[in-house]
């Protein structure tokens, strides 16, 4: 088949556009950064139009880098910085409010209120979520309790609730359609996920009116087509969506029940299959929507940190000791380990299995011998102990339900470029860890659920003889080792999780 997928992989930091041949080739690829808005402790916030910006800027950049012509793309697939929450006047177009997005921490109280409430189990049953601020529920009812009018309106109907795949699809469909897939919808507190179906009761719980969500789609299927769109001619499908970490699980072909993939970006997230099986977790980790297709719901375990990949750019933006991101690996490389440094990286708090928002980092065993280069190995490092804290949780999970631990994991993301951080995390799992051709498994995973809502991809095998692994990455350590850098590293986060004033 002729033409090419375009593949907009709209992150945290920025938006990248793919273009990509019927057989999963990258033709072009761009993009555009944007900035974060700040505006309190613990407060991130996005401009939409700023978001759009980027989109339409990477997507003019991948188009001339492929040398194609836009009036050939057969389809174009979404992912997406999940749980980041945008509220917008559906006659507009305009947003009410900066997207609140997901690493902000402002809706903790609320969170902590409902916990103690006793609603905690009624929403991880719905949902298989806990109630965190990382989710987008208490962010909708932020922005409705803080924005004047903002209530009276979405009660009307006059307002419009998204994640960024929504507000995505409305601006390449000139508002014609408000759709989300079943992935971004188990995202938000909302959405029952056995059920399949926005829950009434939740709503009133976090007083979020029905009428301001989006219809929920499968992840494969022709939401809309593209109208008045720059640089895009009018009519193209848009036909595949699903939030950045399921996008990714699909792109690395984990369709079979026990495959994992951990995505090491701003945060980094492990998920893995649990087929049709709804495996809720008594570990510490959320239950969610692996992806919908063709009537079929597949579900998967998740583990979230919140920071790895911020932790290098803290390093580079917020004390300046590297010029740029990729110098960390050839600096810590100087040392043969962090030696007794270790480096907690709960810069917003600690996601799963800990969910405790107060957490703050940490940077402990320093000595008059310490140097840069151990800091940076202790930041890297800091990334795949909490990888291994998931994985740990991950086993405790599957052994409950009669499960084999896992085998192997599979990898990608920007940081699963790092040579040193991919050696050290096989060595504190002790398992095999396999790196893609294409790293950009996130985008690769919206190409192909494009393809296949489209018709270019007939079935999963044909994406499946397209995957291709680069590298893996053999464990060298014995299980002693592994045991005494887990204990250290366990003690750390005891003290990063006490070191705010009760």
């Amino acid at each position: 088949m002729a033409g090419f997928l375009l593949s907009i992989d709209q992150g945290t930091t920025g938006s990248t556009a793919f273009v990509l041949s019927p057989d999963a080739k990258v033709l072009g690829k761009a993009n555009r950064e944007y900035p974060q808005h700040f505006p309190k402790p613990g407060w991130v916030e996005h401009d939409t139009a700023e978001i759009w910006a980027s989109v339409l800027g990477a997507i003019e950049d991948a188009l001339a880098i492929a040398k194609v012509d836009a009036k050939d793309c057969l389809a174009i697939g979404i992912t997406n910085q999940r749980e980041t929450t945008v509220i917008w006047d559906r006659t507009t177009s305009a947003p009410i409010h900066r997207a609140i997005v997901w690493q902000d921490r402002r809706t903790a109280d609320r969170c902590r209120a409902l916990r103690d409430a006793g609603h905690e189990a009624l929403f991880r049953s719905r949902t298989g979520l806990v109630l965190d601020p990382y989710f987008s529920g208490t962010k909708v009812a932020w922005i409705l309790d803080h924005v004047d009018g903002a209530r009276a309106k979405a009660a009307s109907g006059a307002l419009a609730f998204g994640t960024i795949d929504s507000w995505l699809v409305w601006q390449l469909s000139g508002g014609a359609a408000h759709v989300t897939d079943a992935t971004n919808a188990s995202r938000t507190l909302l959405y029952d996920v056995r059920a399949g179906r926005w829950d009434e009761e939740l709503a009133g719980l976090l007083e979020v009116p029905m009428a301001l969500l989006p219809e929920v789609r499968s992840c494969a299927e022709i939401y809309a087509r593209t109208k008045g769109v720059p640089g895009l001619p009018d009519g193209i499908p848009i036909a595949g969506m699903a939030g950045d970490q399921q996008a990714a699980l699909f792109g690395q072909t984990c369709f079979d029940v026990g495959d994992a993939k951990c995505t090491y970006g701003t945060g980094a997230f492990l998920l893995q299959n649990t087929g049709e099986t709804f495996v809720p977790s008594k570990n510490g980790l959320v239950t969610t929507i692996a992806w919908r297709l063709g009537g079929r719901t597949v579900y998967a375990l998740e583990g979230s940190a919140f920071i790895a990949g911020a932790a290098v750019q803290w390093l580079r933006d917020g004390l300046g000791v590297i010029a740029k991101a990729s110098d960390i690996e050839k600096k810590a490389a100087e040392v043969e380990s962090a030696g007794e440094v270790v480096f907690v990286p709960a810069l917003a708090g600690l996601g799963a299995p800990h969910w405790d928002p107060d957490a703050r980092g940490l940077l402990c065993g320093l000595t008059r011998d310490t140097k840069l280069a151990h800091v940076c190995r202790a930041v890297l490092d800091g990334i795949a102990y909490q990888i291994a804290d998931l994985v740990l949780a991950m086993n405790a999970d599957a052994a409950s339900e009669g499960s084999a631990p896992l085998a192997r994991l599979r990898v990608d993301g920007g940081a699963a470029a790092n040579a040193l951080l991919m050696q050290f995390q096989a060595d504190l799992l002790g398992v095999p860890v396999d790196r893609p051709a294409n790293v950009e498994t996130t985008a690769l995973g919206a190409a192909y659920l494009a393809g296949l809502g489209a018709g270019v991809f007939p079935d999963l095998g044909a994406i499946v003889a397209a995957h291709r692994v680069e590298r893996t990455f053999e464990p060298k350590v014995d299980a002693a080792w592994r045991r005494a850098q887990l204990e250290r590293w366990g003690r750390a986060v005891a003290r990063a999780r006490s070191t705010v004033e009760t």
